[in-house]
Order: C-alpha cells, then structure tokens, then sequence
C-alpha cells in the first residue's frame, strides 16, 4: 500500500532554513505527480509546491516563490521541500501527497489538495520572529 512519511520539520527563527523530507513506498516512483501543502490552525489546507511524475515540472504558490525549492531523488524515493528565507506566515503543518491520476488529469499542477489521494500524517514548521 502507499506511504507517505515526512521529516524534517521544526521551530526556526524568520530569515531561516529547513528542509522537509517525504520517503515514499507502495507505489511506481515516476508515475505519480507529488506535493506538498500546508495548513495553518484555523486555515484551509493550500498547496504549496507541486511536482509531476517525471520531477521535470514544478509550481508553487506565489507566496514561496524564490523562497522554496521542491525536488525529487529517485534513487532514494524521497521528495524534498528546502524552505529557505522562512518567515513566521509560513508557520504551519506541512504535509507530502501524491496522486496517479492526477498526473494524467491536467489539474495536477492546480495545487488542490483534493486533487491528491493518498497523504503523509505531517510534519510541523513553526517560524518565530
């Protein structure tokens, strides 16, 4: 079965750095679009950055543009998110996703939430100023 796992999360001061890790088993590596989104206490989940099968394309939400960097290491299974230039509206739960389908849709890159199925349990960023 598919599983997700996120690491790397933590408490940082604004103006820093953290990478977050998702190790992924259960399904074929580079047919499934992956991203990541977040969800602050009292918020809509929102999409943060999205990447599609093949790890050539990416989006992000404009708020982290420049900011953050989303990749993928298929070696290792594992997608990344480096979040650098941190600032405290970042402050949320940070969760990996991936979907099949989709990747075949033309919504993948939409940053939806609902468009993902299947969903890591979290990993918490939270940015003091």
């Amino acid at each position: 079965r598919v599983q997700l796992v996120e690491s790397g999360g933590g408490s940082v001061q604004a103006g820093g750095s953290l990478r977050l890790s998702c190790v992924a088993s259960g399904f074929i590596w580079n047919t499934y679009c992956m991203g990541w989104f977040r969800q602050a206490p009292e918020k809509e989940r929102e999409g943060v950055s999205v990447i599609n099968n093949d790890g050539l394309t990416t989006y992000y939400t404009d708020s982290v543009k420049g900011r953050f960097t989303i990749s993928k290491d298929s070696a290792k299974n594992t997608l990344y998110l480096q979040m650098n230039s941190l600032k405290p509206e970042d402050t949320a739960m940070y969760y990996c996703a991936a979907d099949f389908r989709v990747c075949y849709s033309g919504s993948w890159s939409l940053l939806r939430s609902h468009d993902y199925y299947y969903w890591g349990q979290g990993t918490q960023v939270t940015v003091s100023s």
